[in-house]
């Protein structure tokens, strides 16, 4: 029996590729979707004459298609209360939604083992970012010196993304300590520097005709090393979105990134 799907933001740019993606696996049922926007009671699905049930209201999507997963990529004030509605009625969670604060995945863990479901959180679900991260833990560990820049669209709302943070507390760990931190003497203009975690400069570039795009430059005596990640459409991210939907009705808890899931 295939996997029934409910989309959270389903009208997104994102959530519109998860309908595709969902719709295309044989394995994964399209249930309903909800979007805050939503007009009508009934969503059309691409390339085929059937609708599913719409609303701007999860509970009441969840209580009408009774769903094994819900997917999210809305905001991160929303995805708390996704949570709560979902692992309530016993169904997995599969968030690509940033800026989720720790004590907000804690409770997410917390809800997801008190209800015996699953729940997959990933900053980012592109299998060539996770890629750039494992081998940059690796490179980590001998490199004194780190800096991160990362370019998206102009309409994204957070600055910097979640991977990049993800990013820099994953190099951090993996040296084992904070990389060095070369302070300017004489800043002209304030910020040039970046913002800075665990002695990583995070740098965040905003233009349109940019998707997605991250260097993870590190230096040392002599030589730096250079590690970039390029989004070209969304359609990248849906090979790990459909990965984690298929996983997570196996899991128990939180997981936190697809690395685990890749072997890596």
């Amino acid at each position: 029996m295939p996997i029934e799907v409910v989309v959270h933001g389903a009208l997104g740019r994102m959530g519109r590729e998860v309908v595709d993606a969902v719709c295309r696996d044989p394995q994964l049922k399209l249930a309903g979707a909800v979007d805050l926007k939503a007009e009508g009671e009934r969503l059309p699905l691409p390339g085929r004459q059937d609708t599913i049930p719409l609303s701007p209201d999860l509970e009441t999507i969840l209580a009408q298609t009774r769903p094994q997963v819900v997917v999210d990529f809305s905001v991160a004030e929303a995805a708390m209360n996704v949570a709560r509605l979902a692992t309530k009625r016993k169904v997995s969670l599969v968030i690509g939604t940033t800026g989720l604060s720790p004590e907000a995945l804690a409770e997410m863990d917390r809800l997801a083992r008190a209800n015996g479901v699953g729940a997959i959180v990933a900053p980012n679900f592109a299998l060539g970012a996770v890629i750039m991260v494992h081998l940059a833990r690796v490179a980590a560990r001998y490199f004194d010196y780190a800096e991160i820049i990362e370019m998206h669209h102009e309409q994204k709302l957070d600055a910097p993304s979640g991977t990049a943070l993800s990013t820099a507390r994953a190099i951090a760990e993996a040296r084992g300590k904070p990389f060095l931190h070369a302070e300017a003497q004489k800043e002209g203009l304030s910020g040039t520097r970046g913002g800075e975690l665990q002695g990583v400069s995070l740098h965040s570039v905003r233009l349109p005709g940019l998707m997605a795009h991250q260097e993870i430059i590190f230096g040392t005596a002599g030589q730096t090393l250079t590690i970039r990640h390029d989004t070209i459409n969304r359609e990248c991210y849906m090979p790990g979105v459909v990965l984690a939907i298929k996983k997570v009705v196996e899991l128990k808890g939180l997981t936190h990134g697809l690395d685990n899931m890749l072997g890596l």
